[in-house]
């Protein structure tokens, strides 16, 4: 019996490996469109800030 408890232990270890591998690899390209527009928004943000504007 403890020898399925000491079986039990790697095989636990290897479906999480698998849960966490295919979680890892999912299609995340949803989230890409938001972030591409945040991106746009920062660039105009800064090509409207005042380019010699430094401290004196």
């Amino acid at each position: 019996m403890a020898a399925l408890v000491w079986l039990l232990i790697p095989v636990a270890a290897a479906v999480v490996a698998v849960l966490w591998g295919s979680w890892a690899a999912r299609n995340r390209k949803s989230g890409d469109v938001a972030e591409l527009a945040g991106y746009a928004r920062f660039r105009e943000a800064m090509e409207r800030t005042d380019a010699g504007g430094g401290v004196s």
